[in-house]
């Protein structure tokens, strides 16, 4: 029984074992992305999640004025004119009679905790427009949850639970109001809970402390004062402060200005009005997506305006962010199977960073669509590929590299094996069907020339008078099959297709039949034989490629115009002429020009076949007619 074909050392198995490896690779990157979009990410994940969507938030934030509400700054100003904070329960329900009578505000949110009584007449007069007006008071709760404080701090009485809220971020402690003004029907929560970074992203919506909810400033003002009712929240916890607008966007006036009715009441009528201070005595300095240090009192007001665009039905629509990331990683990661084994590694960089590129653009249009996805998951699974996937078949290209180098270096040109590494042939080694052109070139004589030589002499002869056959060949992009003792058989389109594949070989061959004449002359010179070359070429459909057996193989290519090339080398020992042609190769030249010899009967063929030669005297062995030996008869040059 024969022996297994053997195709190449890249067996079926490895080039299987490289693409499962690919594939799993690509997997890996996906579920990569999938933990850290339904996982809760490390501390590294949501740091630099949270980096990418702040400087989205820089990018979109805008300065156009906010219409809907008015901030009352107890800035540096006011302090400086009216004395330092505290200021008395007197001045403060002045301002707000001010602001709901005069100034006709929809509401006031009073961004200011009063847990202890500082005098009757005011704080009377405080309580009553906050339990009969459109006013809020603060409270403020503390989020100790890692128990940092010894003791959980209570001061104040609380207010203004409310009911229909079953979820929202338990809190263990509080600072809130004198016991009259947590009578108010409407009172917010303050509370801050920072970032593992220490920047405020999130205010808590419904706060929950012993067994009750308690509603943010911003939403108590919304279902208190903006005139359209209770607004319903699905994410009652940690909500997202949607910093689309700049400090710059909000109309701030100092409260000294108010209380001297000194400002324009167009500029307030209508608005929600938030009271507090931005001095930096006060201490309510917090960091954000938009500065370092911003008041506290800015917070709030971006929040206001996130709820009142919620409830303006302005928010953009949901967009399923987590699935976008999952699905841009999974066209990512089907590169690694599909398009990096016919890339280099550097074009392989390049597509992972156009894609990461692509990607930062798609999240900055999804962010503001989907505030809880994690945008950095595309680029953790890019670093994947690019720490595993890259180097990985850069070293798949290396091993197919070597692989090729060790078996072409010896019978195919370099700029040959330069084209076919280059090339997106997983194994340009493996058996194709190609159009190629056969040259078989042989000694004629070799018997006669070596028989009286010494051995050493026989062996030089043979050495250069195949250097003289196999040089131009290289030379001319040719691939070397083997050595026939004193000739060669090569052939030139595989494994590289050349379009030019006849006229290179035609080219090879009055190569080697001038090399061959200089090594003759030479040699007749020190008083040897005079020797001549035949060769006989042919081009037609062959099948190219690494034959063999599980022992042995090698590179060849196998087919009818090799036959007949064969036969042609042959037949040239009948004719003066070293090189002849035949039909298939005279048909796709281009570059040259033939002498027809006539028909012949080639040894196993049933048909006559054409042959010619080059129209050139160079290739005429000892004589410049065209006349036939054998009886061929002599026809007229054939372009």
């Amino acid at each position: 029984m024969a022996a297994p074909l053997k195709q190449s050392t890249a067996t079926p198995q490895s080039s299987r074992r490289a693409a499962l490896v690919r594939w799993l690779i690509a997997a890996v990157a996906v579920l990569l992305t999938a933990g850290l979009e339904w996982f809760p990410p490390s501390h590294f994940a949501f740091v630099a999640n949270e980096w990418m969507r702040d400087g989205f938030v820089r990018l979109q934030v805008s300065d156009a004025p906010e219409s809907r509400v008015l901030v009352v700054d107890i800035d540096e100003t006011s302090l400086a004119r009216l004395g330092p904070w505290p200021w008395p329960r007197e001045r403060l329900a002045d301002m707000v009679e001010i602001l709901l009578s005069h100034y006709q505000a929809r509401g006031v949110g009073l961004d200011i905790l009063l847990p202890k009584e500082g005098g009757q007449l005011g704080d009377t007069r405080l309580a009553l427009l906050a339990r009969h007006g459109p006013v809020v008071p603060a409270q403020a709760f503390d989020f100790d949850l890692a128990h940092v404080r010894p003791e959980a701090v209570r001061d104040g009485v609380l207010g203004g639970a409310i009911d229909g809220y079953t979820d929202g971020v338990d809190a263990t402690g509080y600072i809130a109001n004198y016991a009259a003004l947590a009578q108010a029907p409407n009172i917010g929560a303050i509370g801050f809970i920072p970032d593992p970074d220490g920047t405020l992203r999130r205010v808590p919506m419904i706060t929950r402390y012993e067994g009750r909810a308690y509603p943010a400033l911003a939403l108590a003002m919304v279902n208190c004062c903006a005139g359209k009712g209770r607004l319903a929240l699905a994410d009652t916890g940690l909500m997202r402060v949607g910093f689309k607008r700049d400090w710059k966007a909000y109309t701030v006036v100092s409260a000294a200005d108010v209380l001297d009715q000194a400002i324009d009441p167009a500029g307030v009528r209508g608005r929600l009005v938030l009271v507090g201070s931005s001095s930096l005595g006060t201490g309510d300095r917090v960091a954000t997506p938009l500065a370092a240090s911003r008041p506290g009192l800015g917070v709030q007001a971006a929040m206001l305006s996130t709820l009142l665009d919620r409830q303006a039905g302005d928010t953009p629509a949901r967009w399923p962010g987590a699935w976008l990331a999952l699905g841009w990683t999974l066209l990512t990661a089907l590169l690694v199977p599909l398009a990096f084994p016919y890339l280099s590694a550097m074009a392989s960089v390049a597509l992972l960073g156009v894609s990461s590129l692509a990607w930062i653009g798609l999240a900055w249009l999804a962010c503001s669509h989907d505030p809880d996805f994690n945008t950095v998951a595309p680029f953790a699974a890019n670093l994947l590929l690019l720490a595993v996937a890259v180097p990985y078949q850069w070293q798949q290209t290396q091993r197919r590299s070597r692989y090729l180098l060790s078996t072409l270096r010896q019978y195919v040109a370099p700029a040959v094996v330069t084209e076919l590494l280059r090339s997106d042939l997983e194994d340009p080694l493996l058996p194709r069907q190609l159009e190629v052109t056969t040259l078989i070139a042989d000694m004629e004589g070799y018997t006669a020339q070596v028989e009286t030589l010494p051995i050493e002499d026989a062996a030089r002869l043979t050495r250069d008078f195949l250097d003289c056959l196999t040089g131009p060949v290289i030379e001319r992009q040719g691939t070397l099959d083997k050595y026939t003792g004193d000739g060669l058989v090569a052939f030139f389109g595989a494994p590289l297709p050349l379009e030019h594949h006849a006229d290179l070989a035609l080219d090879a061959a009055r190569m080697i039949v001038e090399r061959v004449a200089r090594f003759s002359a030479a040699r007749e010179r020190a008083g040897h034989r005079p020797l001549r070359v035949r060769i006989g070429i042919e081009s037609g459909p062959a099948m190219a490629g690494d034959f063999g057996t599980s022992f042995r193989s090698i590179y060849t290519a196998v087919g009818d115009s090799v036959n007949t090339a064969s036969r042609l080398e042959q037949a040239a020992r009948d004719y003066p002429h070293d090189i002849i042609v035949g039909p298939g190769t005279a048909a796709r030249a281009r570059a040259h020009r033939f002498l027809r010899l006539g028909e012949r009967r080639l040894r196993g063929k049933e048909q006559l076949t054409t042959v010619f030669t080059l129209q050139d005297s160079m290739n005429q062995a000892g004589s410049t007619t065209s006349t036939p030996i054998a009886g061929a008869a002599a026809e007229g040059p054939a372009a």
